[in-house]
């Protein structure tokens, strides 16, 4: 027989397991490259952008910092943005399909 508070205590561990998932990916940092090595850009395993790091051939030296950081906070603001956009578009899509459990909150399940 289906056993409906078993269920519950698994999905919460999932819940648990999955937060857990994400905060460890901040750890994973991954370079991209182009312009043979003139920009370069880190980004962790949330996807959000660490460092950009822009050649001094390319830039007035005295700003490579400040366009550097610029880049990064417009580039994660976007990625923000576009996470709220694709969680409100989800909610919308996906409402009704499945009962309003307390405590069960599938849209954190696709943050990854």
């Amino acid at each position: 027989m289906f056993d409906m508070m078993k269920m519950m205590g698994k999905v919460k561990e999932m819940q648990s397991k999955m937060k857990e998932v994400q905060a460890e990916l901040a750890q994973i940092e991954v370079e991209g490259e182009s312009g043979a090595g003139l920009v370069k850009a880190l980004v962790n395993g949330q996807k959000k952008l660490i460092k950009v790091d822009i050649d001094e051939s390319l830039v007035n030296t005295a700003e490579k910092e400040v366009l550097q950081d610029l880049i990064v906070a417009a580039v994660n603001k976007a990625t923000d943005e576009a996470d709220i956009k694709a969680k409100e578009y989800m909610k919308e899509h996906t409402e009704g399909l499945m009962p309003n459990i307390p405590g069960f909150d599938l849209g954190n399940m696709f943050n990854a």
